[in-house]
């Protein structure tokens, strides 16, 4: 398969393939806990790495509204009763403790808010307790129900949620992009080898100022 580059997606034709109308945006896994120095993770990474994403999501997110483009928000809620005996074996297989360290975007704690670009009342927020947005979730029944067969995914970390619901999205037989500065790891070479790796196999790269430039050219 021939990979597509940032640069080449800016050129005429993105305006027609995420057109208004058959397109929404997809953010995910921008919360507290991933994305905070005073989340969960903040205490022992150094989130600075990810503010330009959340930037860059922040504008993808304006852009989109201006432009009649639904924002979809997927987040991480977790209880110990979704902790699955899989998901907490593997924990220990890692040398880790899973009564602390599976304790990610807890459902009700502030740990598990949005960061970054936030929902406005009414729009879509989908919860999910595993990778992929679409794993457990009505992800794809609402998608449908809004008449999109194009998403436009930004998120966090990009080797792994965001990975793994642009991977089901494609499997979907959705028309996937993925705004590549709006998403981040917290290493720039998984970063950019999972950028990779979705080129390849599933998506077609872009950034938000050649989002922003297709929607407006599309008004």
């Amino acid at each position: 398969m021939n990979a597509v580059s940032p640069t080449s997606t800016a050129a005429e034709g993105l305006a027609g393939w995420i057109a208004p109308g058959r397109t929404a945006v997809v953010v995910i896994d921008m919360q507290v806990d991933f994305a905070s120095p005073s989340g969960v993770l903040g205490a022992f990474i150094d989130m600075s790495v990810v503010e330009p994403a959340l930037a860059a999501a922040e504008k993808l997110v304006a852009e989109a509204r201006a432009a009649g483009v639904p924002v979809v928000f997927v987040g991480l809620s977790t209880t110990a009763e979704t902790d699955s005996p899989a998901w907490n074996e593997r924990m220990r297989r890692r040398g880790g403790d899973p009564d602390v360290d599976a304790a990610l975007c807890r459902a009700g704690e502030v740990g598990s808010e949005f960061y970054g670009p936030k929902p406005l009342p009414g729009e879509l927020v989908v919860l999910k307790t595993r990778y992929s947005g679409f794993v457990g979730t009505d992800l794809d029944m609402q998608l449908t129900k809004l008449g999109v067969d194009t998403l436009v995914v930004a998120g966090l970390t990009t080797e792994c949620c965001v990975g793994g619901t642009v991977q089901d999205a494609f499997h979907l037989d959705y028309h996937v992009f993925v705004a590549a500065d709006a998403c981040a790891a917290y290493e720039a070479d998984i970063h950019e080898a999972s950028l990779k790796v979705m080129e390849l196999n599933s998506a077609i790269l872009t950034d938000t100022a050649a989002i922003a430039d297709a929607w407006k050219g599309a008004a």
